[in-house]
């Protein structure tokens, strides 16, 4: 057991965890939960940040009460700020064939390490974690949970896993929106190959419910750049066949399709206010939770 516990140590990115563990992950939208943290609550409190001025109701605690706005307008109004609470975090990670592909490393390989150590940094800062793998029969979720033994219980269920078959990420995630109430994060890390309507319908159900939906979209060199001269058999990694062509006759065809794909993807989700983030697979998973942290916190400064 401690033999296959170390082996999924390496889904924990090093250089990542050294360059951002003090750089806290910060959400633009109200969050709950039951212990004190980073973020923003929808719940009035008594924090150091403002929020609004209330009329006073009799029975109230008066220390709150505004006495320069009394002497101005001669009413009582008590101060409101907000509170701030700690976030729980759902990581849904798509198992599908497609994921399997892969220049020198698939794309799930990545999903594991990104999710992974993103997860060891939330759990770090004493927020909670949990994992949604979407497989082809059955998905398996972990619970989310701030305890530090958490990220071990991540990496064990995460390291076995398989890219296989072609299961349901639309359906898993409209699953995900009715059965997590709280509001919260859900972080997606997936190829995004299903219809753009499809996924946009089940990041508006996210949004209703208020979560903060994050879209990792992995992208690998190779599917980016097309990069084929000689004839190829392309394989359907979710079991619809295979196909025998020559890359220059659908080259151009195939990339204005990727370009038409993703476009929509991405002005689907700017309307409804999640971000959608394109990955390659080549680009260190240090540098992506880098720049993602940096502008999440530049987002909540401004």
């Amino acid at each position: 057991m401690s033999r296959r516990r170390k082996s999924y140590l390496k889904y924990l990115d090093t250089e990542a965890i050294s360059r951002i563990t003090s750089e806290p992950l910060l959400t633009p939208f109200p969050m709950e939960g039951s212990v004190s943290g980073h973020h923003r609550s929808p719940h009035k409190g008594s924090s150091v940040e403002f929020a609004e001025y209330r009329e006073y109701v009799a029975g109230e605690d008066p220390r709150r009460m505004d006495w320069r706005v009394y002497a101005r307008s001669d009413r009582y109004y008590l101060k409101e700020f907000e509170a701030e609470t700690n976030l729980r975090c759902y990581f849904a990670l798509d198992c599908s064939g497609s994921m399997g592909f892969g220049a020198t490393e698939s794309k799930l390989e990545y999903a594991k390490r990104l999710a992974a150590t993103f997860a060891y940094l939330i759990i770090g800062q004493g927020d909670a974690a949990g994992l949604l793998a979407i497989r082809d029969k059955k998905s398996f979720e972990l619970p989310a949970k701030r305890n530090p033994a958490q990220v071990q219980e991540i990496l064990e269920t995460m390291g076995p896993l398989k890219p296989k078959g072609s299961p349901s990420l639309v359906d898993s995630l409209h699953d995900l929106a009715e059965r997590v109430r709280p509001r919260g994060m859900t972080v997606v890390i997936s190829d995004f190959l299903d219809e753009p309507k499809d996924l946009i319908d089940a990041i508006h159900h996210l949004r209703d419910r208020r979560h903060d939906v994050v879209l990792f979209h992995l992208i690998d060199p190779q599917e980016e750049d097309f990069p084929f001269e000689r004839p190829t058999r392309f394989v359907d990694l979710e079991g619809a066949g295979s196909l025998i062509t020559e890359p220059a006759v659908i080259r151009e065809q195939y990339l204005e399709s990727m370009r038409i794909h993703l476009e929509s993807l991405a002005q689907g989700c700017l309307e409804s206010e999640a971000d959608h983030r394109i990955i390659r697979t080549d680009v260190p998973v240090a540098e992506v939770l880098d720049k993602f942290l940096g502008e999440r916190t530049a987002g909540k400064a401004a």
